[in-house]
């Protein structure tokens, strides 16, 4: 009965006259439908964008230039698209910023229990939870109420807080959690302080860990909407000038500002991730010198 068995399950796994399972086929084509819906309509943004002045909103292509990317920063047709994005990064970068502090921070008072702690981590990512054009009106209605002005770098910033920091404190207990607690305890016999121990032990070591809280927080706010149309005030991000775009414009500007800040979001993407790399590779040289 074992020899069947053993047989059996060989046949069923065996590979096919191209050395490869069935299975492998199957899968490799649903993944191949996977990033065919996924970068299909991203594709056909990017392929429109470069159109020439004749160029329309659906196929077939009509040219070939950068017109629709020259119109972008001329704000003929196109509305306040430079500011929308200033606006945006900074606000974005403020976000990073604080998404990391807090979500570090978070992280060291989490290392222990204390009373009343499931309900602060409750409270915390107690926003996930409320749909975030809802949390929106929320914040604006709060600001209304304390006799203060709805904007981008007051009101904005606190409704993608309420956003980002969940997600920072997530990702921080997962690389709080792979943190070694003899590395502290030997800064410590070493004669360290607190402090020190934090800024030339934990802070170098969950490096990479804060760059991808960074990142988290930074992409969040940068794309957010919900949350920042009723917080916004006067003024839009680049998101809200999106939006507003596709209200009163049909050309083919917008494919070009979509291509735009797909590369920014590249660009960001691939530099966090080359920076995450750079400093497993040293800590990994400093570990073998050692």
């Amino acid at each position: 009965m074992p020899r069947k068995t053993r047989s059996r399950t060989s046949r069923a796994v065996a590979p096919s006259k191209g050395g490869r399972p069935w299975t492998f086929y199957v899968l490799a084509t649903l993944f191949a439908l996977y990033v065919a819906a996924l970068y299909g309509p991203m594709l056909c943004i990017y392929i429109l964008s470069f159109q020439d002045v004749r160029g329309g909103l659906v196929f077939p292509v009509k040219g070939f230039s950068l017109h629709w990317f020259v119109e972008l920063v001329t704000q003929a047709r196109t509305g306040d698209v430079k500011g929308a994005f200033d606006r945006s990064i900074r606000l974005a970068a403020v976000v990073t910023v604080l998404t990391v502090v807090v979500s570090f921070l978070a992280g060291l008072a989490f290392r222990r229990r204390f009373p009343g702690d499931r309900i602060v981590f409750t409270l915390m990512i107690g926003s996930l939870v409320a749909p975030g054009l809802v949390l929106g009106i929320g914040v604006g209605l709060l600001f209304n109420a304390a006799g203060l002005e709805t904007n981008w770098y007051t009101s904005a910033l606190g409704a993608q807080l309420s956003w980002t920091l969940p997600f920072g404190v997530l990702v921080m207990f997962a690389v709080m959690s792979r943190f070694e607690k003899v590395w502290e305890e030997a800064a410590r016999d070493l004669g360290a302080t607190r402090w020190q121990t934090i800024r030339l032990v934990m802070i170098p070591v969950l490096a990479p860990g804060l760059v991808a809280v960074g990142l988290f927080g930074f992409t969040l706010s940068y794309d957010e909407f919900a949350r920042t149309l009723q917080t916004a005030g006067a003024l839009n991000t680049l998101p809200l000038e999106i939006w507003s775009m596709t209200l009163n414009i049909t050309s083919p500007s917008l494919y070009a500002l979509g291509t735009v800040t797909t590369i920014v979001s590249f660009v960001i993407i691939v530099a966090s991730l080359g920076t995450i790399a750079w400093m497993q590779k040293r800590r990994a040289r400093r570990q073998s010198g050692s």
